[in-house]
């Protein structure tokens, strides 16, 4: 599976943040709810117009951000 065809950048959605394709849901919400410890089951049934797949794809998205470059850690 490939992140591409689920995420979409598109500067008059959501001021240019990354979305669930087809939707006005953020990457962020998406990345959010799963910190803060939801299933994707609860995820897509809070935003029914995403799917299991784009949940996926949404950590995968972040997951290649994380390698393209180094966050500072600690204090």
């Amino acid at each position: 599976m490939t992140w591409h065809k689920y995420i979409s950048v598109d500067p008059n959605i959501c001021h240019g943040q990354a979305c669930i394709a087809g939707t006005r849901v953020m990457v962020t919400v998406i990345l959010d709810n799963l910190a803060a410890g939801l299933t994707v089951d609860e995820i897509v049934e809070s935003y029914p117009s995403v799917s299991a797949a784009a949940v996926k794809a949404a950590l995968q998205y972040a997951a290649e951000l994380a390698r393209e470059r180094v966050a500072p850690l600690g204090a």
